[in-house]
């Protein structure tokens, strides 16, 4: 969450992540009280659990029951689905292991968590992918079933790691999920494939009962999306209880574990988990709702990006209209005719398609017509890692069109931030009727967190008046319509609907005429127009950039896009230490704030943490001639928020 944490909230987790030999000490918790079972009932302020498995073990709806359950507790919560870009890769193999890491807590968090403290692993891929990120003393749960001499041998494992004294440092727990599942399910006569299907609901359950996790919903979840097969429903939902009821029975787990609800972390208000696809969604039907104008999607599939297309193909009642093209050139050329006939065009994508969509794009600049451009980034070049996660399109967003071609960027910063950055970048389309990217990544669309559903009230007016009659008099008096004249303070030229009675006007690629819009070729036109559009931009009102700095540092960390949470979590681990360190994040990466020159001159050392090779340092140090110093990562794989801590204070005590 973004609201503000309590100091002793910070120093808890700061606490909790405390360094032991090189290796994060496992969560240490108090002992409460004994459940009905006889059982020690041990209560901790967060936990980290990842689910890992073949791509077919169902990990990443295990995981996702696991989050709503948690949500709807009351927790705080951040996820982070990570699996494999093959649609189907080869089974028990380390390409296609699929995890899900879930991080909640009683208080205020930042992030999916640096390490899990407690793994299930559902086959021997999973544990050897997954085991150099579990901290000594952690628990892993083994479905031992699966540590067999073939599939061990698939991942090179020569003895098997339950047996040979690796995992001496951990809590193992070796569990025969399969065999277990397989007797919970003997009464529905379902075929032996059929019914192991059902071992991530064990799993669930299990994890369910060490954690105290409702399951009522679950249980109706099941039911609901396998209506059409009430035998499987039953069967999965029978599953779930008798991992819930193993938990309770076997002397294997002799605790058990409560994660209060996270009361003091939220201000009042109404919340539901969200990933970040789904509120860019829910943001961009608001802004067709605030702007009283039909939502037109032109895209074409591509991963991280379809959810979005997925969730507004569900929402005709609102304005909604989606066209899945052929083609990411078809894509953006249907929303770019829908913004001309008087709808907010959107298009979705991903770095190798905003590469194909790039000269439409310089052609809504040309038109000077509002279109949102919603690039989610993953890791590239090319088709690259199409389920990972990455911050190397800045540049591209920026510059990647020819001629000179300007275009406002907004990135939002958790996956809850997007609703808001969808409204925002809407805002600047209409208003300055301009293209604007809007810039999330992999790590913001498929990750979740609490989201405040906001009143409506609050919402911003976006309401904005089509041309309806003549707007300049010539010097004979005659009364005419000219599409490029301009608004004084916005230099936004006036949208004129197709059909409005004398207000035909031309629209193309070719260079138009200052006010009339006729084709010139005019040099010194061109010269007019080019730097009028770039002054439009440069134009656009954006908030100052604000600064955290609660004690006058001389180190500064800017970010922007999802490094948010990361930077923040590990600035709070240093000013927790004592460490002096500020922090600013951009929202805002076309224009910058006004404000930025100054903000980073007041700073000794400004440290930029980017997952690519150092892009937005670039624009810094060529705008405002800073040094500023770029700290990268490009692994497809978010910061860890220690890994960072170390980073910064390295560059405080340079």
């Amino acid at each position: 969450m973004t609201s503000q944490v309590s100091s002793a909230a910070e120093q808890a987790e700061e606490a909790n992540d405390a360094v032991l030999g090189g290796q994060r000490a496992p969560l240490s918790g108090t002992t409460g009280t004994t459940g009905s079972d006889g059982k020690e009932i041990r209560r901790l302020d967060r936990v980290i659990i990842r689910f890992a498995g073949d791509s077919g073990d169902g990990m990443q709806l295990t995981g996702d029951r696991f989050t709503s359950e948690t949500a709807s507790f009351g927790n705080d919560l951040s996820t982070l689905p990570n699996f494999p870009a093959e649609i189907r890769a080869p089974a028990g193999t380390l390409p296609g292991v699929s995890s899900f890491q879930l991080h909640f807590a009683d208080h205020d968090i930042l992030t999916p968590g640096d390490a899990p403290n407690v793994l299930v692993a559902m086959n021997p891929a999973a544990l050897k992918a997954n085991i150099d990120d579990v901290p000594r003393g952690a628990e892993i749960i083994v479905n031992t079933d699966e540590f067999t001499k073939r599939p061990m041998a698939k991942v090179g494992y020569a003895t098997s790691p339950l047996e040979d004294g690796s995992l001496e440092a951990y809590n193992v727990h070796a569990v025969p999920l399969t065999t277990l599942t397989l007797e919970a399910l003997k009464e529905f006569g379902l075929p032996r494939k059929e019914a192991e299907r059902s071992k991530n609901m064990f799993a669930l359950g299990l994890l369910s009962w060490m954690y105290h996790r409702p399951t009522e919903s679950t249980e109706a979840f099941l039911r609901q999306k396998f209506a059409k097969k009430p035998q499987i429903a039953e069967a999965n939902v029978a599953a779930f209880r008798a991992g819930w009821n193993f938990g309770e029975t076997t002397e294997d787990f002799a605790v058990s574990y409560e994660v209060a609800p996270a009361s003091q972390a939220f201000p009042t208000g109404t919340y539901r988990n969200i990933s970040g696809n789904l509120a860019l969604s829910y943001g961009l039907i608001a802004a067709g709702q605030l702007a009283e104008l039909p939502l037109y999607l032109g895209s074409y599939p591509i991963t991280p990006a379809s959810d979005i297309l997925h969730e507004l193909s569900r929402h005709k009642n609102f304005g909604v209209r989606t066209f899945q093209a052929e083609d990411e050139i078809a894509g953006i050329g249907a929303a770019l005719g829908a913004a001309f006939g008087g709808a907010l065009g959107i298009t979705t994508t991903s770095g190798p398609g905003v590469a194909l969509k790039s000269e439409t794009i310089g052609l809504a600049v040309s038109l000077e017509l509002p279109l949102l451009i919603i690039d989610i980034q993953r890791g590239g070049p090319s088709t690259g890692l199409p389920t990972k996660t990455e911050q190397a399109d800045l540049l591209q967003a920026m510059y990647g069109r020819n001629g000179e071609a300007p275009v406002p960027i907004v990135a939002p910063r958790t996956p809850a931030d997007c609703f808001d950055a969808a409204i925002e970048a809407a805002r600047i389309a209409l208003t300055y009727r301009t293209p604007v990217f809007l810039l999330s990544d992999g790590y913001l669309a498929n990750g979740s967190e609490p989201w405040r559903i906001p009143e409506t009230s609050t919402l911003p007016d976006l309401k904005t008046p089509f041309a309806t009659g003549p707007n300049h008099t010539l010097a004979d008096g005659t009364e005419v319509f000219w599409p490029y004249k301009r608004d004084p303070q916005t230099l936004a030229r006036p949208w004129a609907v197709p059909g409005t009675a004398g207000l035909e006007h031309r629209i193309g690629g070719i260079e138009k005429q200052d006010g009339t819009g006729n084709i010139s070729y005019d040099p010194a036109n061109h010269d007019f127009m080019v730097r009028t559009r770039q002054a439009k931009i440069d134009g656009i009102e954006v908030p100052d950039l604000e600064v955290d700095d609660p004690a006058e540092a001389r180190t500064l960390v800017l970010g922007w896009g999802s490094t948010y949470g990361p930077i923040t979590a590990a600035v709070r681990r240093l000013r927790a230490a004592g460490a002096p360190i500020a922090q600013a994040h951009l929202r805002h990466l076309n224009p910058f704030p006004k404000n930025l020159g100054e903000v980073l001159k007041r700073y000794d050392k400004v440290v930029v943490p980017e997952m690519n090779l150092g892009q937005l340092a670039l624009l810094l140090r060529a705008k405002y001639l800073v040094d500023a110093h770029s700290y990268n990562q490009v692994n497809g794989m978010p910061f860890k928020a220690e890994q960072l801590a170390t980073a910064l204070k390295e560059a405080i005590d340079a």
